[in-house]
């Protein structure tokens, strides 16, 4: 963030809202350095990465991260992603419901198959979160990969019984611990032409998003 934006920003009172809940890893300002972005070009994205890069640490059983996929993941679509402004790069952070955990396990497993259906599994998960708990949610994913994709889902709910992927699994984690994030999920990182701009947590909006970024001034 150039330091005339800064400034604009604090006085219209939004850097309380989108720094206030930076750590001293956040200091790292490239996004080729920023521990959070370790290995960026290996997780599931929409758009390209470059200009504009949204990074989220999400968890499928966390609440308030459906309502960041409700309320402000269309815009991000229509005005950065397909307008080809940057990119929404996905971790997986299961740190809110034990059903996240395996939900992660079978993510990454459905994505090493398939990254189309790994994003129709990732909505789905949202679209039926108060019908998961540790004991189905395997056996549900399976019925619904295998109905409406083109994965095998009993493959992958047997992938995740197994941890088969858990280096991805276990790689996001990481991520998300060596950059200081804590674990109040969504937590969103924001980087401009390749530079750390600042993180948010929550069901922000799309509004704050696009004035840390800059669209605004366009």
């Amino acid at each position: 963030m150039n330091r005339r934006r800064f400034l604009t920003l604090s006085g219209v009172g939004v850097v309380g809202a989108v720094a206030g809940c930076s750590s001293e890893a956040d200091s790292a300002e490239s996004v080729d350095s920023h521990p959070a972005a370790a290995d960026l070009d290996a997780q599931p994205r929409r758009g390209e990465l470059g200009g504009h890069v949204i990074l989220a640490f999400e968890d499928p059983s966390c609440p308030t991260c459906r309502r960041f996929h409700e309320d402000t993941l269309p815009d991000i679509r229509k005005n950065i992603v397909d307008a080809g402004k940057g990119a929404y790069v996905v971790r997986t952070y299961p740190v809110i419901y034990p059903w996240g955990e395996p939900a992660t396990q079978a993510l990454e497993s459905t994505f090493a198959r398939d990254s189309e259906a790994y994003w129709s599994l990732f909505d789905h998960y949202f679209a039926e979160q108060s019908s998961f708990d540790p004991d189905n949610v395997l056996d549900r994913t399976a019925t619904f990969l295998t109905e409406e994709t083109e994965v095998d889902g009993e493959a992958v709910a047997s992938d995740a019984r197994n941890r088969v992927h858990d280096d991805a699994v276990q790689a996001d984690i990481q991520a998300a611990e060596d950059a200081g994030l804590g674990e109040t999920t969504p937590i969103i990182l924001l980087f401009e032409d390749g530079e750390f701009v600042t993180k948010v947590n929550g069901s922000v909006s799309y509004d704050l998003i696009a004035e840390a970024l800059g669209e605004h001034d366009e």
